[in-house]
């Protein structure tokens, strides 16, 4: 098996950016131009992490048996953290519901994570080849550049925002 820590320690170098930007967002208050800004490059950034991640990393683990119901699981997590980020985008910013709202996805998202640093990615790295690695290196920074330059926050309808 191959030394999986490059690819491992760059998805880990995105979700510190990641707990960073929640931790600077929990510290804004209203509908402020900083709120929608922080809130803005979050979205940009989890949405292309997410996607970037997906196909090099997930696509990888899929064909591998061990670690299908791993990876499965986590891509789950992925479409629930992006359509919680379409409902943040419809919520007033200035009603206390969008911090409880945000106060819930923060917890959700450092939860997912932590699972992938503490539990998936060790599981992974046994699996790995170099020829894994080479895929893996080509495809995420090229993947995550391209859909962060491609993602917006896409809220739903306002009237469609879960209470």
């Amino acid at each position: 098996m191959s030394d999986a820590t490059e690819i491992f320690a760059k998805l880990k170098q995105d979700h510190d950016k990641h707990r960073e930007l929640l931790d600077k967002l929990l510290e804004t208050t209203g509908d402020s131009p900083e709120r929608k800004e922080l809130f803005t490059e979050l979205t940009k950034e989890l949405k292309s992490h997410a996607a970037a991640e997906e196909q090099a990393l997930y696509s990888t683990m899929l064909r591998k048996p061990p670690t299908t119901g791993e990876t499965r699981h986590s891509v789950a997590e992925h479409h629930e953290i992006d359509e919680a980020l379409n409902d943040l985008a419809a919520t007033d910013m200035s009603e206390g519901g969008w911090l409880t709202k945000f106060k819930s996805f923060d917890h959700r998202y450092r939860h997912h994570i932590e699972e992938e640093e503490d539990d998936h990615f060790p599981d992974f790295e046994k699996h790995l080849d170099e020829k894994d690695m080479e895929h893996m290196r080509k495809v995420f920074e090229r993947r995550k550049r391209e859909e962060k330059a491609e993602a917006e926050v896409t809220p739903e309808a306002k009237e469609d925002a879960k209470d």
